[in-house]
This record gives structure tokens, sequence and C-alpha cells, in this order.
């Protein structure tokens, strides 16, 4: 039994100092593999480490700056396409109104006012950057036209707007309106 133990023990025992003698040449290892840095080579790193965030952190800071320009101009653009579009329906009756009074004679001092009125208010929003859209003769965009009918017609082309109903408007090439048009089937086509 005695011989036995001995194994027993040799047995837990070698492989723990084997482990431990591995353990010890790994470390040794590892060491002479990192090179050894003086003080002023761990400076340099450090240095180098700090300019690095100091560009990334300007850098950061350049794009936040254009960011936030860029969104108080989304801001501005957004409220002033608000206003013009509470203006819009003050333009379309002015121009009904307009109409109207051309067919009185007596109302001409009136209707030369407001003929002047709406002209001054037209160029002020366009001033702004409204852009006034009435394609008639031009091609059919569902991009910027709504399409209400369609007509045929001798003079204009098929898809072609052959009459705006109500102009559409593009605020800084943002459209605010779509125009209503009527659309051009083309020539009558006659049955065999």
């Amino acid at each position: 039994m005695t011989k036995q133990n001995e194994k027993t023990s040799e047995e837990t025992n070698e492989p723990t100092v084997e482990a431990a003698e591995e353990t010890e040449a790994q470390e040794t290892s590892a060491e002479a593999n990192e090179p050894v840095l003086t003080d002023l080579e761990k400076v340099q790193a450090e240095a180098a480490e700090m300019k690095s965030r100091y560009l990334r952190s300007v850098a950061d800071m350049e794009n936040y700056r254009k960011r936030i320009a860029r969104e108080k101009q989304d801001i501005i653009r957004s409220a002033a396409a608000k206003v013009v579009e509470s203006l819009l329906p003050v333009l379309d009756n002015m121009k009904l109104g307009l109409e109207a009074a051309e067919n009185h004679p007596e109302a001409k001092d009136v209707t030369f006012g407001f003929k002047m009125v709406d002209e001054q208010l037209k160029k002020s929003l366009s001033e702004q950057g409204l852009e006034e859209l009435v394609p008639d003769g031009e091609a059919f965009d569902p991009n910027l036209h709504e399409c209400i009918a369609q007509q045929t017609s001798e003079e204009i082309k098929e898809d072609h707007v052959l009459q705006t109903v109500r102009a559409g408007y593009r605020l800084n090439d943002r459209l605010i309106r779509a125009a209503n048009v009527i659309v051009s089937s083309g020539p009558t086509k006659e049955k065999n």
C-alpha cells in the first residue's frame, strides 16, 4: 500500500509541478515579447493619444455646429411653409374676386386697387421663395400636378395639361400644393 500511496502522491504532484513550470515559461516569453518602454516613449505615446482625442473632439464639435445650422434652417423653412400655406387660399380668393370684378365696368377703380395688392402680395411671397405653378401645355407630372379630369383636345397632345383649374405652389424647391389640372386625352378617336 505504501507503494500505491507514493505513486498517487507522485501523480498528483507531477501535473502540478509541470503546470507551474509552463506558467512560468509563458510569463517569461510574454515579458520577452513586450518591448520595454522608456519613460520618454511612454510620455510620447500618451501625447499621441491625447492629440488623437483632441482632433476627434474638434471634428465632433464642427459636425455638431453644422448639424445645428442645418436644423435651424429646416425650422425656418418649415415655419415659412406654414405661413405661406395659410396664405394660399387668400391668393385663390383674390384671383377669383378679380376675375369676377372684370365683368363689372363700374368697379374698375376698385379692381385696379385689388390688382395692385395682389401683385404686391405675390411679389413679397416670391421674394421668400414661393413659385406659382401654372403648367398649361406642359407634360403631366404626377409629382407636381393633380389630375381632376381628362378631356379630349385637338390642339394639346395626349398626357399634357389642357387647363390649370387651381395653381400649384412650390416654396424653396419644396412642393406646397400640387396644381389641379385637366389633362388632355388627345384628339377624339373615331369608332369604325
